[in-house]
């Protein structure tokens, strides 16, 4: 019984959760951020490969990795699209949900 009203609890905090990132998404949308060539080379790569083939059934894990793949193709778009490169650097406007990915991959 006790694990049921636990679920209960973590729901009703998932949507206070929600309402918070619903007030914070207007006054966050993007940062502008300074990588290094080599990080943001291998971002525009993987924005630039082509994945053949089908995605079969997943595990957790491995769905997880292939979300966090599509993340920094995406990261790699952004560079492509409007980075400014600035010697050994490029600085480029990030979506907050990006940077989120990242910085959680880094954890």
């Amino acid at each position: 019984m006790e694990d049921r009203e636990q679920y209960v609890r973590y729901r009703q905090d998932r949507t206070v959760l929600a309402s918070i990132g619903a007030h914070l998404d207007p006054q966050i949308s993007q940062i502008s951020v300074r990588l290094p060539r080599s990080v943001a080379e291998s971002a525009v790569a993987a924005w630039d490969r082509e994945e053949l083939g089908r995605i079969g059934e997943e595990s957790r894990e491995e769905y997880e990795l292939r979300d966090d793949a599509a993340e920094l193709a995406f990261i790699g778009l952004a560079i492509s699209s409007r980075g400014v490169w600035d010697g050994e650097e490029v600085v480029v406007d990030l979506d907050i949900v990006q940077i989120a990915a990242a910085l959680q991959a880094a954890r």
